[in-house]
C-alpha cells in the first residue's frame, strides 16, 4: 500500500477490524519509511452496473463519486463521514441488487438527493443546485419553496395527535 504522506510502499498493519456490517475490513497501517499512520478499507469487489451519463457515455459505477458529492454538500454541516459512507453503501447495495446492467446517472442523483433531503435540508439544496444545474434564480427559489413546504407538512404531522387521542378529545 502506498503511503499517502511519503509515497513509500513498505508498511505494516497495526490493527484490523471488521466494519459494522461485516462487509468491509478496516486496517490501520504504519509506513515503515516515515512512520505516518493511515487507514485503508478492504471490500469484496462486486460486479457493478455501468452508469449512463447525461451525454450518453457509459462508465463503470464509482462509489467514490457519491461519497465525494455528498461530502461537498455536507461540508460544515453536522453530518458524520460515517453517515455519508453508510448512505453510499446502501445506494451501492441497491444498485448491485437491480437486474439492470446499466443505470442512468439521473436515477443515482435522485437517490442521493432523497437521502440528503432526509438528513439535512442545507446539504440537500447544495447538492440539488449542482446536480440539477439550475438555469436561473427562479428555479432555485422554486426548489427551496418546495423543500420548505415539505418541512412544514412534516412538522404539522408530528404536531397532530394520533387518531385515537383526537377521537377521545372530540367525544362527548
Amino acid at each position: 500500500m502506498k503511503c499517502p504522506a511519503c509515497g513509500a510502499i513498505d508498511d505494516k498493519v497495526i490493527d484490523s477490524r471488521l466494519g459494522k456490517d461485516n462487509s468491509v475490513i478496516r486496517r490501520r497501517r504504519q509506513c515503515l519509511n516515515c512512520q505516518k499512520r493511515f487507514t485503508t478499507y478492504e471490500r469484496i469487489e462486486e460486479i457493478l452496473p455501468y452508469v449512463i451519463k447525461k451525454d450518453g457515455r457509459r462508465e463503470p459505477f464509482d462509489r467514490r463519486k457519491i461519497v465525494e458529492g455528498m461530502r461537498r454538500a455536507c461540508e460544515k454541516r453536522p453530518i458524520s463521514i460515517d453517515r455519508i459512507e453508510s448512505v453510499a453503501d446502501a445506494i451501492e447495495q441497491e444498485l448491485m441488487e437491480r437486474p439492470e446492467k446499466e443505470i442512468s446517472v439521473q436515477y443515482i442523483g435522485e437517490r442521493v438527493m432523497t437521502e440528503l433531503q432526509q438528513m439535512d435540508d442545507i446539504a440537500y439544496v447544495r447538492f440539488a443546485s449542482v446536480y440539477r444545474s439550475f438555469r436561473d434564480i427562479e428555479e432555485f427559489v422554486r426548489e427551496i419553496k418546495e423543500l420548505y413546504e415539505l418541512k412544514e407538512a412534516r412538522e404539522q404531522r408530528r404536531a397532530e395527535p394520533p387518531e385515537e387521542v383526537a377521537e377521545i378529545r372530540n367525544s362527548p
